[in-house]
């Protein structure tokens, strides 16, 4: 089974996530207090969603995720990542497509994630 799930930019990496690492006590505790807030309700594209289920809460955690990435806030885009990897155990991939300004989401739980590996270049000759 692959513990890992990863937050794609255009079909680049920009966060792996490894769930065999336990997270500490206060990043479980932040996970809490973001389920009471979104108990209150979420927009989602502009429509308030009251109580929404936990596909409505990964929807609008994977929308503030993208905005996070897009923004370079690291801290918000790590709290997004864990939030989603930890309540969605099946989720293996969040592949984030810009549109222009806006961003398409797609949360794969299909495909594991395959660790990217940097592709050496060479003259011919030289390896």
């Amino acid at each position: 089974m692959n513990h890992m799930m990863a937050v794609l930019l255009n079909g680049i990496a920009q966060i792996e996530f490894d769930r065999t690492k336990p997270i500490p006590d206060h990043q479980g505790a932040f996970l809490k207090e973001m389920d009471r807030k979104m108990d209150q309700g979420v927009d989602l594209g502009g429509k308030l969603v009251s109580n929404p289920d936990l596909g409505q809460r990964a929807q609008f955690v994977a929308a503030n995720l993208a905005h996070a990435i897009k923004t370079n806030n690291e801290a918000k885009a790590a709290a997004m990542c864990t939030y989603l990897a930890v309540r969605m155990t099946d989720l293996k991939q969040v592949k984030i497509r810009e549109e222009g300004e806006d961003f398409s989401i797609e949360l794969d739980f299909e495909h594991a994630y395959v660790k990217q590996a940097p592709i050496r270049f060479a003259k011919p000759g030289e390896l």
